[in-house]
């Protein structure tokens, strides 16, 4: 069995796994099953937990890699029958088959690989450059995961195997600001609503003054967007509800100030913000192992408008970026999909570069 197909059945044993934040155990058997993997390929590993999220890390040597590859095991909610895998015309279906199970096969593949090709010549796994970090939390915003997990490690170079495609190196992602807007009116009977005040027309109108801060439009979209994602108001329908509130997403640029922001959206609505959460946004320092993986992959370097655990790079001295297969933009999707052939696009330059750095380090 080739290495190709070694990775897309990996895949398909990772999916099987309803590894969603809803069923926390799965995540934590999704982590077993990859230490157990690891044991029976001869791979040492070692496994941590914070606040009940898993990371693994397989690492040369406790703490070090000289490239860091970064995958993740958790995946967004999904009906049952997502769990399921199945291959159609080089595209392998399943919840994760995408965003990201696919990523934590290729690593744990490619590990397994070089590994054996340094065994056979009287080497180690101390004498590997690649490592792999696998956490359990990207979805939600890696805080136990990748946040805890990155400053026991040191890297050379960080590939966070979530995004971009083949043929683009992402090196710019968008930061997130989630807000909650609460509106207050004045409550009353649902047959008399001119004696109360309804709070989701408040919260409407308060909308409708936000969206004038995020008018700009351009042709690639590089700008601040603003979502209004869930909205929780009333209790009956014979009464006229006196909070109404909104929770909303805001994604932002490198051009962007968000202290700014929230600051003038706060002038510019009616009701009361809260700061739910912040990621900054992700700019990929200059390395000459960017240089050298775009040249190696013929990729182009790009840009992309949802975020990664690469969120964390920055704060803790490490540089890298952001790639992966073709997933046709179906992540999330009931369709969510890998693109089988892409995965030895991305396998073959970062083995290579996982040689070189070997190699040098051996000079």
């Amino acid at each position: 069995m080739s290495s190709m197909q070694h990775i897309v059945e990996l895949t398909s044993d990772l999916i099987r796994f309803p590894s969603m934040h809803s069923r926390p155990e799965q995540i934590s058997r999704c982590a077993g099953f990859i230490m157990d993997w690891c044991a029976q390929n001869g791979i040492h590993a070692e496994r941590m937990d914070h606040d009940g999220i898993p990371s693994v890390m397989v690492l040369p040597e406790k703490g070090r890699a000289g490239l860091l590859l970064m995958a993740h095991i958790d995946v967004v909610d999904a009906e049952d029958d997502l769990f399921v895998p199945r291959v159609e015309n080089d595209r392998l279906y399943g919840r994760g088959a995408n965003d990201d199970k696919y990523a934590v096969a290729l690593g744990l593949v490619m590990f397994r690989d070089r590994l054996n090709a340094l065994k056979a010549a009287g080497r180690s796994q101390k004498d590997m450059a690649l490592g792999l970090l696998i956490t359990g939390d990207e979805e939600i915003g890696g805080m136990n995961g990748a946040a805890k997990a990155l400053p026991l490690i040191r890297a050379d170079y960080v590939v966070a195997l979530d995004g971009g495609n083949p043929q683009q190196v992402i090196t710019k992602e968008k930061g997130i600001i989630d807000i909650k807007l609460t509106c207050t009116g004045k409550a009353a009977h649902g047959a008399r609503p001119w004696m109360g005040v309804n709070a989701v027309d408040l919260l409407m109108e308060d909308y409708t003054r936000l969206k004038t801060l995020f008018a700009e439009e351009n042709e690639d979209h590089w700008h601040r967007t603003v979502n209004l994602g869930r909205i929780r108001a009333g209790e009956s329908t014979n009464k006229v509800p006196d909070v109404a509130e909104g929770w909303f997403n805001i994604r932002v640029t490198e051009h962007d100030d968000p202290g700014a922001l929230i600051d003038k959206i706060r002038k510019t609505v009616s009701g009361t913000v809260s700061i739910v959460r912040t990621v900054p946004v992700f700019l990929a320092a200059d390395s000459p192992y960017t240089e050298r993986l775009l040249a190696l992959s013929g990729a182009t370097a790009g840009k992309a408008h949802g975020a990664s655990d690469a969120r964390y790079l920055g704060e803790n001295g490490l540089t890298g970026v952001v790639w992966g297969a073709e997933g046709f933009n179906t992540l999330h999707s009931r369709d969510e999909c890998l693109h089988i052939p892409s995965l030895q696009s991305i396998y073959d330059p970062l083995m290579q570069l996982a040689r070189e750095m070997e190699e040098h380090a051996a000079v």
